[in-house]
């Protein structure tokens, strides 16, 4: 005798997950799930409206959780900007332009990303080992060349080898002047960052 078969519960489908958050009053629950989704890393207000939205509650209630957690200062849009900015500088280098487009990406508004990235012109610049102040694009490109350093190494010609760095640091969001500088410093010898290339060895 075979025992019958047990039915499993139905699954919720999207359509009803989000009909059923979008007859919820609560406004607790609807900062809860914000909090939620803030959990893993900050974000920015523009990224916790979208997830909201779209996971169906009521865009008032959305409203009431953004307002409370700028209150208390989880969601804020500058520093969120300033950390993506240090984080990108420290982990991924890229040109102010790649940075202006992440952060427009992420809904940040224009007059703050100007903010945090004049800023990073200004306190950024470093001085490197050879006593030259570079600026924070400089820096980074030369971070993420030196990064590269083995592979643009295994390259013979200088000419292919500056064209190589150019194509990297512009694929970057590095602007042309900084690709240029950066490139030839890689053609030119060993850098203050310690890239070496096949000429000098």
């Amino acid at each position: 005798m075979t025992e019958p078969e047990r039915e499993l519960p139905k699954r919720e489908s999207l359509a009803e997950k989000r009909a059923r958050r979008a007859a919820i009053d609560d406004p607790e629950i609807v900062l809860g799930a914000a909090a939620r989704f803030l959990e893993a890393r900050s974000r920015a207000v523009a990224e916790v409206r979208r997830r909201l939205g779209s996971a169906g509650y009521r865009t008032d209630l959305v409203d009431g959780a953004i307002a409370r957690l700028t209150l208390l200062g989880i969601l804020d849009d500058e520093a969120f900007a300033r950390a993506w900015v240090e984080s990108r500088d420290r982990a991924r280098p890229r040109g102010e332009r790649a940075l202006r487009a992440e952060l427009s990406l992420k809904g940040i508004e224009r007059s703050i990303v100007d903010t945090v990235l004049a800023d990073r012109r200004e306190v950024a610049a470093a001085v490197r080992s050879d006593g030259v102040v570079v600026s924070a694009d400089l820096a980074a490109a030369e971070r993420l060349l030196a990064r590269h350093a083995r592979s643009l190494g295994r390259v013979l010609g200088p000419g292919q080898r500056r064209q190589r760095a150019y194509g990297l640091l512009a694929r970057h969001g590095f602007d042309p002047e900084t690709c240029r500088e950066a490139a030839a410093a890689v053609v030119a010898g060993p850098d203050a960052d310690g890239i070496e290339t096949a000429d000098a060895r």
